[in-house]
């Protein structure tokens, strides 16, 4: 006699159970592509900390490397 209220509850259902879960699905869709810019921007910092390192050490080389030549050679002052 009711037979036809099955499936329109579960219609029924069924979209109130995506409406709320929309909320849930925009929630994780933006906390996932948070932490993936999150660690693109890490990634780029640590990039730039190790040429920064780099670019140091090979300063540091060729002051040292001045300072030698001056060390040995200090009449040419």
């Amino acid at each position: 006699m009711f037979a036809w209220h099955r499936p329109l509850r579960l219609l029924v259902a069924g979209a109130v159970a995506c409406c709320l879960l929309s909320g849930c699905i925009t929630y994780t869709v933006v906390s996932a592509t948070a932490s993936v810019a999150s660690l693109a921007v890490d990634a780029a910092v640590g990039t730039v900390k190790i040429v920064g390192k780099g670019v140091g050490k090979a300063a540091d080389a060729l002051l040292e490397d001045e300072q030698e030549a001056a060390d040995a050679n200090p009449s040419s002052e």
